[in-house]
Order: structure tokens, then sequence, then C-alpha cells
């Protein structure tokens, strides 16, 4: 039977192949769920607490992605269809764009820069403009977790604050991978892009393996104190995609160290075991997830609680290739306007009207409220929360 983790005489046949920036993996233990997988064959060379449930911080987002491509895909919506940032979404703490309620964009734009930047403003605007409300899109993302077998998983946001109530596992993250790959490939370039032009500003992405490790395509990071700082990231190279998911490190560019370190040894060996993402029987403690706070956030500075890599390495470590910024990133420009297409159906009346952003008045508390004014508020919550 394979063990969990590769042997040590394994590890020492490859590290005469793996990138010399970085080192092999250690053979000892990790805390942290790991998942390394073939993307075409599905086959796992690695796992690590595969099904120990974690917070998926902004990994969240990428089931938002994928909702909002299903969305497309019915004909609820189009690329260039009108996402109004709401009062709700507006008010969402950071990483964050900062754009003004009404502020209106198109779809893919808004993709971009909830994928590149990882905004939670823009991840909620996403699920109120197709969803009609965070909940009813929380309902789609456990729909579609629940099609795709994800069955260590819970969504109660679009963009993965903080909830108890918000959980995932390596291995449905794998899962959820795959479908985004496989189901979407039109849109896998968005994964990758280096950076976005936005007006003066220049917006990096926060997955530190794109532009700097060989073959890197994807896909996303997450961060909040209770998850510590996750990462998935893919690499292709000879026509074969490689996806490590790596939950629960103590920063940015440790995220990014381990992930590589899995993508290394993978491309080392020419196929995994015959165990697949489908056919892995679930292990270990699949009911707690940890909370990483007193070892990620306690009594640390808050860019030490930030994804954005930190501009000088510690007095006692060489800086890692990881913490480089790109000499000339590719961007990618985007900019508000163009949103020319149809309006999301969950914004639109019965009569295909846009909803009106003007909130419904309030009753005086004095007077009894007329016969269809608590049906008409309710309504009103539904279209978005403006």
């Amino acid at each position: 039977m394979m063990s969990h983790r590769l042997s040590t005489i394994f590890l020492a046949a490859a590290s005469a192949l793996v990138s010399p920036l970085v080192p092999v993996l250690s053979t000892a233990a990790h805390a942290n769920p790991t998942m390394l997988f073939d993307l075409d064959s599905g086959r796992v060379i690695e796992h690590e607490e595969a099904f120990k449930r974690w917070y998926p911080a902004s990994l969240s987002k990428l089931m938002t992605a994928y909702v909002a491509f299903r969305a497309i895909q019915a004909g609820d919506v189009a690329l260039d269809s009108p996402i109004k940032m709401t009062k709700h979404a507006a008010a969402e703490p950071p990483s964050k764009m900062g754009l003004k309620p009404g502020t209106v964009m198109r779809l893919d734009t808004a993709l971009e820069m909830m994928l590149v930047k990882s905004a939670n403003d823009i991840a909620m605007t996403v699920a109120e403009n197709i969803g009609g409300s965070q909940a009813a899109f929380a309902e789609r993302m456990n729909a579609e977790a629940a099609r795709l077998g994800m069955t260590g998983s819970h969504f109660v946001n679009p963009n993965g604050l903080f909830s108890p109530e918000q959980y995932t596992t390596a291995r449905d993250l794998a899962l959820l991978v795959t479908a985004l790959r496989r189901d979407f490939p039109q849109y896998q370039p968005w994964f990758s892009i280096e950076g976005l032009a936005f007006g003066k500003r220049t917006i990096p992405n926060y997955n530190l393996l794109i532009g700097r490790y060989a073959g890197a395509d994807g896909m996303k990071t997450g961060f909040v104190c209770a998850s510590g700082f996750n990462q998935i990231g893919s690499a292709t190279r000879n026509g074969r995609t490689l996806v490590a998911v790596v939950l629960g490190e103590k920063s940015a560019i440790s995220r990014a160290e381990a992930a590589a370190r899995l993508l290394d040894v993978g491309f080392a060996v020419p196929n995994g075991s015959t165990t697949t993402i489908a056919t892995l029987k679930p292990y270990g403690d699949t009911v707690s997830p940890n909370d990483m706070r007193d070892v990620v956030c306690h009594k640390k500075t808050a860019a030490e609680q930030s994804e954005a890599p930190p501009a000088k390495a510690a007095a006692d470590k060489p800086k890692s290739p990881y913490q480089e910024k790109l000499a000339h990133p590719t961007l990618v420009a985007i900019s508000l306007g163009g949103a020319t297409g149809p309006v999301p159906k969950a914004m639109q009346d019965e009569n295909g009207n846009a909803f009106a952003d003007v909130p419904i008045p309030g009753w005086r508390p004095d007077l009894p409220p007329p016969a269809g004014f608590e049906a008409a508020s309710a309504q009103g919550d539904r279209a978005g929360g403006n």
C-alpha cells in the first residue's frame, strides 16, 4: 500500500531532478493538509490529511468562479453583463478594489479582479448580481459542491471571509480544480495572469508561482487568520499538468515554496499511484478544522498578516525566489464600463427589466403597514441588498 508521504528512498532519487532553488520535501509528517495530483489522469502522487476540514479563505473564490461560469453557460448572465457594486459588497473588508456602490463593470472584468486581486468586494457583488443575494448564491455554491462530490465542503459566502460554517478539504479542492479546468478551459488564462493594469494602478497576482516557477499556470491563494496561508498551484511541463494543494502555511512565501516543492517532486516521476482523487478513501480526522490564529496572527504585524510577500528577507534567512518582484510582468489592462450585455436574470423583474437601485421606503412605526408592504420589502431584499 502506498504511504501518504513519499519514501525517503524515492526522495533521494528525485532530489537530483528538482529545482535547485527549493529543497526537496522533508519526510517529517506535516500537520497541514496537502495534495499533489496529475490533472489529466486524476492520479494522486502525494497526500497528507486530504480529508481534514480546513477554512478555505479566498480559495472559496474558485467555487464562486465555477458558479459564475455555470451561470454563463446556462444563459443567466453573459461576459459583458453589467455587474453593479452593491452597498453590502462595497462594505466588505480588504483585500478589495474599493469601488463605490453603484459602480458598474463587465462580468469578465469583475472575475479577473476577483481572481488576481482576490478582491472580497468584487466576489460579493458578483454573487449578489448572479444569485440575487449572498444566501441564494451560497445555495448555488453548495449545490455545485454536492454535484461535484465535494462531501467535506460547505459554503456561506463567496469570498472566503471567515465563518465557522465555511470549510473544505484538500481532496475537495482537487475535485473543484479538476472541474474548473475540465469544464471551462476557455477561462484558464485568467488564472495565470501576472498582473492587472487598472488606470494608474498595477495589481500583481498573489499567486507567487506565476511568472517565477517554470510552467506555472494557476490557480489561487487564500488567507484568513483561522486558515493560515493557503495555495493551489498548478504547472504544465511537456504537456503534463500537475496541481499542488497546500493549506495552513505560516506565510505567503512558505506556501509558495511548499507548493513548488510538491510540484518539483511530481515532475521528477512519470506517474502517480493508481489511486485517483475519486477513489481515494477518507481517512484521519474529517470533522474538526484547525484554527491557525495563534500560530499565524498572534502578535504579528499587519504586514505579516498579509498575502503580499515581504519586501525584505528575514535577517537569518536568504531571500526566497518567490519574494522577488517580477522585473517585467505581463499586465492585462482592465477598466470600468463597456457592460452592454444582458442584465443578470437575478437582477430582473418579471418583465425582464432591471431592478431600480432605489431602497424601498420604510413605513411609519405609528401606523400599520399597507397590504403587501412586507412582501414587497422581501422582494427588494432578494434583489441584491441595495
